[in-house]
């Protein structure tokens, strides 16, 4: 049996800009996912309350999803990782103002409206290359 040149698999092509991205919000957050459990990353102390707990480890877990759906390259799937963002983005805030995240330090202040601006500039750039997804 001889295979047609039509029958094989078109190899998936994955733009580097792509790979990037989804990569650093995996990264990022398996690290929110650590801080979550941990409750202190890279000198930040968060809230050891167990709301807290959960709903960091939720954050974290829509930001690794966030990642893995860019990986694939669909448009549905940049659909739900906007989706996700977003809720990661209403998750920050939401502890913020529920006090559940301490910003009574200036590194904690930071580190909240900086971790929420990398998330917001994720999601403009996933929004930036719609087109790069089939």
């Amino acid at each position: 049996m001889t295979l047609n040149p039509d029958d094989r698999a078109m190899p998936l092509h994955r733009p580097w800009h792509l790979i990037f991205i989804a990569g650093f919000t995996i990264l990022a957050g398996l690290a929110e996912v650590v801080a979550g459990l941990s409750h202190k990353f890279f000198g930040i102390t968060t809230s050891s309350v167990p709301l807290f707990t959960v709903a960091g480890v939720g954050i974290g877990l829509s930001y690794l999803a966030s990642g893995v759906l860019v990986l694939t390259t669909k448009k549905w799937a940049a659909s739900i990782s906007l989706v996700l963002l977003s809720v990661d983005i209403a998750g920050r805030i939401l502890l913020a103002v529920t006090g559940l995240y301490p910003t009574d330090t200036a590194r904690n202040a930071f580190s909240l409206i900086a971790g929420t601006m990398i998330v917001a500039f994720v999601a403009a750039y996933i929004g930036w290359k719609w087109k790069s997804f089939a």
